[in-house]
């Protein structure tokens, strides 16, 4: 038997760290939530490590009686679907406001869009949070620093604005999460994306519990 005295054994082991390897991104969806400098205001990239892969954007089997052109925009389950042919859907992963989100369901239309829309925020904003929204009661232009994003598509029902909007964030980790206020947000990449797809006078669908 060959006796090893401690230094020599402490000489064997190794005294390094781990290293913590980053996750790697797919460079499909690093393209899909990349920075965008065509707008009229930039898009930064999406930090994808901070939300959750299934709220990615991505084609899913769907099933439902809905044509396509649909929204569905189902409140419990932090997704927006966007039906498509062949029992298929795109679907967005979204963060939802605790009040405002939660004030209306059923279905309407997409009575009107705006690229880089004028935010003002509801009564009951206010009210809750009068230090961080008050100074925004008459409204704040679009921009970087705007809630409502680069985009924002406004749900009517009979003619009449429910204030109910999909809009995009400012803050893209709140993507699947219930969020403090608003209505729906969607990461920036994917409202802009949505707008692209989706004319005035889509039907819209929304499930809440």
């Amino acid at each position: 038997m060959i006796s090893l005295s401690a230094t020599a054994l402490t000489a064997c082991a190794s005294n390094r760290t781990p290293v913590t390897r980053e996750p790697q991104i797919d460079p499909y969806y690093q393209a899909m939530y990349g920075a965008n400098y065509t707008e009229k205001f930039p898009v930064e990239a999406t930090d994808l490590r901070r939300v959750d892969p299934q709220f990615w954007r991505q084609e899913v089997a769907y099933v439902t009686s809905e044509r396509p052109g649909t929204l569905v925009v189902d409140t419990p389950a932090r997704f927006l679907y966007l039906v498509l042919e062949g029992g298929r859907a795109l679907r967005y992963g979204i963060g939802v406001g605790k009040t405002e989100a939660l004030v209306f369901r059923g279905t309407a239309t997409i009575g009107r869009k705006a690229q880089w829309p004028r935010w003002t925020p509801t009564r009951s904003m206010i009210e809750r949070e009068p230090d961080r929204y008050g100074p925004y009661a008459g409204g704040m232009e679009g921009g970087p620093e705007n809630p409502l994003g680069p985009r924002a598509l406004y749900l009517y029902k009979d003619g009449r604005d429910t204030l109910f909007r999909l809009h995009g964030t400012t803050e893209p980790y709140t993507i699947g999460t219930n969020v403090s206020s608003g209505c729906i947000r969607l990461m920036n990449q994917d409202i802009i994306d949505l707008y692209g797809r989706v004319p005035t006078g889509a039907k819209v669908v929304v499930i809440n519990s």
